[in-house]
């Protein structure tokens, strides 16, 4: 190759790779990141307080932020995303400063802001917000109207952002204590939000207001609203801390399909209180809410769009026969109590802790209702959904989630750490252990990371390493002659060495590869790898 044929090749190689790497914008660091405007102050209280015009696809309202102040600063970032607008911001009824910046607004405060004073601002706002294009993975506000012709409206803005339909402080650290939302909507309709129903009050130009509490901590996107014609019905369900009201809003025409399909839900708490430890939100209850779209874990006021059927959609995700066995949204939406709501991801790039934990809830509900066998099966054939096109861990501080394996990959992940605790009761206290240690906050994968190897007493650095922020899979390369099995690990991280649990004829022998060959005697002419272990197997003639 001559030296201009070189150059271009090398120009070319390095304008593609670059073109592979995700771009940045300031937006997604002010999103992403914790901001000075963000860290002076801890959220402890908002009051939600909105009308919902179903006609005009509009929101009018306020909302009221009492803060904590850490440190003394002057400025508070709020966001809002348009095509929404913040009309006025208040303080001791004061207006005051907004400048705004694209999706972010800087609001200069006058009043002194003393350290660990709690003080709050209203903030007014109105608009239409963004129409949601494919509920919940393209969210915002879903405008639809059910068979009958009423509304039927639901928010969804995983990822988006909750700002996208409220103005909040939308970053995942710093969950707010309490919550009081109040939703205002056409006298037919009903709003279905988090926590428990206070009061309804009726007013003269045919309108109700709905007021729901949230007395645990909540994070931004988990907030919701979903008004139509609901009716209600319920149960109580006698779980690990003692009574938990269970209840489920549907539409009117879906009540009987409902109330048998709805049978999965206390066959998930059961399963749950005993993998995960109690649920989370007893004061808060527990709801299913019918909406226009698939589902989503909005805390206590988890949503359901499955159509009534079990697997996703009528589908088995693993394609093993187990996963049309449990309605998919009511398991894995409910799932994320547990992993999202209770423990919940600082940053954006770790939400695998959602859903990788939550993808693997699927197989314990299968392990507590059908068996060790069938989740195996379920667990091992959701392989086939992971493609390795990135890692499962985002790039941190701007609002940038890993690849969609963080799902399936996460969960045989999580299976493959399973059997490398070998004790089913050990691994159950690791998982419950995870829900009291970190209970009601956020956290980083790193966290969770330290707190598996400690509670194992495995050094799991590498474990993590490879399956986490790479996209290699452990490829076991062996081969089997005249009673020698010779065995290595190709495609590996330096110091990768997990043990793995293989079958010579019918008889389990556990061996520790790393990249060297190793040879070991065995006594006999078959060899096969257990399958619970995520990796790939080669053999060498």
């Amino acid at each position: 190759m001559n030296s201009v044929s070189f150059i271009f090749a090398f120009v070319t190689s390095m304008l593609f790779a670059f073109a592979q790497q995700p771009q940045f914008t300031r937006q997604d660091t002010l999103r992403g990141s914790i901001t000075p405007e963000r860290e002076w102050w801890d959220l402890t209280y908002y009051h939600l307080d909105i009308a919902v015009d179903p006609d005009t696809k509009s929101i009018k309202g306020k909302n009221t932020i009492h803060y904590k102040v850490l440190k003394s600063h002057d400025i508070l970032q709020v966001d809002l995303q348009p095509p929404l607008k913040i009309e006025r911001v208040l303080q001791n009824n004061k207006e005051l400063k907004v400048m705004s910046e694209g999706n972010a607004h800087f609001i200069t405060l006058t009043a002194p802001q003393k350290e660990n004073d709690v003080n709050s601002i209203q903030v007014f706002y109105s608009g239409k917000p963004r129409e949601a294009v494919r509920a919940p993975w393209d969210g915002g506000i879903s405008w639809k109207k059910d068979n009958n012709g009423n509304h039927f409206i639901a928010s969804s803005c995983q990822g988006l952002g909750a700002s996208v339909w409220w103005p909040n402080k939308d970053h995942m650290y710093d969950e707010v204590d309490s919550l009081l939302i109040s939703v205002t909507v056409p006298k037919n309709l009903m709003n279905v939000s988090n926590g428990r129903l206070r009061k309804v009050e009726e007013h003269d130009n045919n309108t109700k207001t709905f007021h729901w509490f949230v007395s645990n901590p909540i994070n931004n996107y988990g907030v919701n609203i979903n008004i139509g014609d609901y009716v209600h019905f319920k149960e109580q369900y006698s779980g690990e801390k003692g009574t938990l009201d269970m209840d489920y809003y549907v539409l009117r025409d879906n009540l009987q399909k409902a109330k048998k399909q709805f049978e999965d839900a206390p066959k998930m708490m059961k399963a749950f209180e005993h993998w995960f430890g109690p649920y989370p939100f007893y004061e808060d209850s527990f709801k299913l809410v019918e909406v226009p779209y698939l589902g989503m874990e909005h805390q206590s006021s988890v949503t359901y769009g499955n159509q009534y059927t079990n697997g996703y959609l009528g589908t088995d995700l693993s394609g093993s026969g187990w996963g049309l066995k449990f309605d998919f949204i009511i398991i894995h939406e409910a799932g994320h109590e547990w992993f999202a709501n209770n423990i919940t991801y600082k940053d954006a790039a770790d939400m695998w802790i959602h859903e990788g934990f939550t993808a693997y809830s699927e197989n314990l509900f299968l392990d507590y209702h059908f068996g060790k066998k069938a989740a195996e099966e379920y667990v091992i054939g959701t392989r086939r959904n992971i493609q390795n096109d990135r890692p499962i861990i985002g790039i941190y501080n701007v609002n940038h989630e890993g690849s969609g394996d963080m799902y399936y990959k996460g969960a045989n992940i999580l299976h493959t750490l399973r059997q490398l605790i070998e004790d089913d009761e050990k691994w159950r206290s690791v998982l419950r252990g995870l829900n009291s240690e970190f209970y009601h906050q956020t956290v980083t994968t790193k966290q969770i990371e330290e707190y598996i190897s400690a509670a194992t007493k495995i050094d799991l650095t590498e474990f993590f390493e490879q399956y986490l922020r790479t996209t290699k899979i452990p490829t076991l390369e062996y081969h089997l002659e005249k009673g020698k099995l010779k065995f290595r690990y190709t495609n590996i991280i330096k110091k990768f060495d997990m043990p793995v649990r293989l079958f010579v004829d019918d008889n389990a022998k556990w061996v520790q590869p790393n990249a060297a060959w190793q040879t070991l005697d065995v006594t006999g002419n078959k060899v096969s790898i257990d399958p619970n272990f995520y990796i790939d197997v080669k053999q060498l003639k």
